[in-house]
């Protein structure tokens, strides 16, 4: 039975949306191996799909089907500490976990580069499945079905402050809000700041980001879904975070900050919300993740 590593991703950082993304030190787990039939289970009390369904099973499965092979079964266990439906990469850990264990059980057919563009193809777009597979800070562009992508490292002393709330926000819900067609002023809003995003994280330059997490592409049509999320956004900042976002679809709201802020986001955050009566939600500080899902044991 192999164990598999995979990170916790947040897409869009702000102004990135659908190309830009960043694998974060929050692991699922995933062991697997080939069995006869669909044995499916979890290590801790969340519920999972425990027949075809379950996405990990259903990307080994795609996988197999790519390589021309017919999957009879694998025994799966999983252990979930990336929060489902939050925002922050739940769905793409699972397709990761899955084609990088399928493809170690076929003797590693596919390169990196292909599993990176499979994995795109199942999940529809590659700011969170693509740093999910690479880690580090990612910005990916599709074109004709493949994924051009360059990961690069984020400056050491740049932390995450995670703020996970006590409600969910499906994807497909936080997509259906945004408009179908934008003007240019819009396109070169985001277009200017997911550069300096980019250039702001990997330098280090954190004076910056204040302006590279503006956008006018979906958070400004996101924020309905997410209650008490202007309060969250003001004591950031009160706080010192340079720069703070929805993290992919929502509804977990990251704060960037520095290694000198860490003990006073986890002092004072919390209790701050639940001061002004904003209560159930959760804060963990993450580091930028350099490695990517991977199989740690064999």
């Amino acid at each position: 039975m192999i164990k598999i590593q995979i990170p916790a991703t947040s897409a869009n950082i702000g102004s990135g949306f659908d190309s830009l993304g960043i694998a974060l030190d929050l692991y699922n787990y995933v062991w697997m191996e080939e069995a006869d039939e669909i044995d499916i289970s979890s290590k801790d009390e969340i519920a999972v799909p425990t027949d075809e369904s379950n996405l990990i099973y259903w990307s080994a499965k795609r996988l197999y089907k790519e390589c021309g092979k017919e999957l009879p079964g694998l025994k799966i266990v999983q252990e979930n500490n990336i929060p489902m439906t939050r925002g922050l990469g739940s769905s793409s850990a699972c397709i990761a976990a899955g084609l990088i264990g399928a493809n170690r059980f076929l003797g590693s057919p596919l390169s990196q580069h292909e599993l990176v563009n499979l994995a795109c193809r199942i999940e529809g777009h590659p700011d969170n499945t693509t740093p999910a597979l690479l880690g580090g800070l990612v910005t990916a562009a599709m074109e004709n079905d493949r994924v051009y992508s360059v990961s690069v490292p984020v400056a050491e002393h740049i932390r995450f402050g995670v703020f996970i709330p006590p409600f969910e926000l499906k994807t497909e819900v936080a997509r259906q809000a945004l408009p179908d067609t934008y003007t240019r002023e819009n396109a070169v809003y985001n277009l200017s700041r997911s550069s300096l995003m980019t250039a702001a994280l990997f330098s280090g330059s954190l004076e910056n980001l204040r302006v590279a997490v503006q956008d006018s592409l979906h958070q400004p049509y996101r924020k309905k879904f997410i209650s008490g999320i202007d309060t969250v956004f003001r004591m950031t900042y009160e706080l010192g975070s340079y720069g703070t976002y929805i993290s992919g679809a929502g509804p977990s709201i990251i704060a960037i900050i520095d290694d000198t802020l860490e003990k006073q986001f986890e002092e004072f955050a919390i209790p701050h919300l639940v001061s002004k009566g904003i209560e159930g939600w959760k804060f963990v500080t993450l580091k930028a993740d350099s490695e990517g899902a991977r199989i740690v044991l064999e």
